[in-house]
């Protein structure tokens, strides 16, 4: 029987927008568990913004959930980058650190996360980027599977590169249930046997979203729709086989009403309590 481990934040989270960030602030008693923060866009910010962040982060857990760090670019590590964000965790009692397993930068940003060759020599070349990011944060960070759209290599899948990373790195999961139905409607694989492919101990929490169906085979990871239904039930059969695990719903873009966000907020919950009760002793 799969159960509750021990996580650096616990029940369900949300992703925190500025389009609702006073609102978050004037709501010391929003139903959420923790919330999640893409770090580059707060960094900068002292003054008034910069102690309102504080008030939220000493009232709720937080994560960090970047955008920039190019685990599989070909630039070095922007150890000044890494130094400030050491800071900012240390400031605001930031409970993990999760990356997508991607490239974002060549002569300058893409503003874009394309996915890594599915090589040997990548696993090994990501995975000594990501050693040198945790022995400068003095933590273990989380990588995130990605959604993509042209298949790198055919050297490995994407399920063998994955874990090859894992194991290499010695890091952990941020499993995205939404990107795992992505790709395995446009690349055609089972998306419940690449689910259960990933390894437990290593999950610290999921990432749930909305995706655009653009045709039967063609699915965009736009995180700006309501979950589907089929990503319901991927999310029932990973809590099946993984056990309880920390949820965070994301919404980038066409963002609705902080009420609507907390409706699904309340799904998420209706699943774990439904887990819960199905797996009590």
């Amino acid at each position: 029987m799969k159960t509750l481990r021990s996580y650096p934040v616990q029940g369900v989270g949300l992703g925190l927008r500025r389009d609702f960030f006073n609102e978050v602030l004037d709501t010391p008693d929003l139903a959420v568990d923790f919330m999640e923060i893409a770090p580059e866009n707060w960094l900068q910010f002292g003054g008034k913004q910069g102690r309102q962040l504080r008030t939220l982060t000493e009232r709720t857990p937080f994560v960090c959930h970047g955008l920039s760090l190019d685990l599989g670019g070909m630039k070095p590590l922007d150890m000044d980058y890494l130094k400030a964000l050491k800071g900012f965790f240390a400031e605001h009692e930031i409970r993990a650190y999760t990356e997508h397993l991607s490239y974002c930068g060549d002569s300058g940003h893409l503003y874009d996360l394309m996915p890594i060759p599915f090589t040997e020599e990548a696993v090994f070349y990501v995975a000594d980027r990501i050693r040198q990011v945790q022995d400068v944060l003095e933590r273990k960070i989380g990588i995130e599977n990605v959604s993509f759209y042209a298949m790198p290599s055919n050297q490995m899948n994407e399920q063998e590169f994955v874990t090859a990373v894992l194991n290499e790195a010695d890091c952990e999961l941020l499993f995205d249930v939404n990107n795992t139905y992505v790709n395995s409607i446009n690349h055609q694989y089972d998306a419940q046997q690449y689910m259960q492919s990933m390894p437990s101990e290593r999950m610290v929490y999921l990432h749930m979203a909305g995706h655009f169906d653009e045709a039967e085979d063609l699915k965009i990871d736009t995180h700006g729709q309501p979950v589907k239904q089929q990503v319901w039930d991927l999310l029932e059969q990973t809590y099946q086989t993984h056990g309880l695990i920390p949820t965070l719903l994301e919404r980038d873009f066409n963002i609705p009403p902080l009420q609507e966000l907390l409706a699904e907020i309340e799904q998420i919950r209706a699943y774990q309590q439904a887990w819960s009760k199905s797996h009590v002793a």
